[in-house]
């Protein structure tokens, strides 16, 4: 007799990702780089206090194409929690628990994210 092979765990074939799902997992994962930013901060404080030879050349490394792709990324990542922890903090006070509202807020701190992202990009190529 052949036993029939069956999935271990049938429900990995039919779960479909929810945007909530999604948007918690961004929320730990934009927190934990939040926190190599930080690191970053003090690093930057440190050349400061090191002098001028030091600061410049803390600078000049931050002008690197590969460090401003991260900051770019920092920065979102920066807004995106902010924006979601102010969905949270309304969740916190009993507000927009119908599912309607839940996929309209998490979809506005998507988007707010990126406009204010882009928004502090613009303003710092100004200078």
């Amino acid at each position: 007799m052949t036993q029939t092979q069956r999935p271990l765990a049938p429900h990995l074939q039919i779960y479909r990702l929810q945007i909530t799902s999604v948007l918690s997992i961004l929320h730990r994962l934009t927190g934990i780089f939040l926190a190599s930013g930080a690191l970053v901060l003090v690093v930057w404080l440190s050349a400061i206090s090191e002098g001028k030879l030091s600061y410049e050349t803390i600078q000049a490394f931050f002008h690197h194409w590969l460090i401003q792709t991260y900051f770019f990324a920092l920065s979102y990542s920066f807004f995106y929690h902010l924006c979601n922890g102010l969905r949270h903090l309304a969740w916190d006070a009993g507000y927009g628990f119908d599912l309607k509202t839940v996929h309209r807020s998490g979809w506005l701190a998507v988007g707010m994210s990126i406009i204010l992202t882009l928004l502090t990009w613009f303003l710092i190529a100004g200078d």
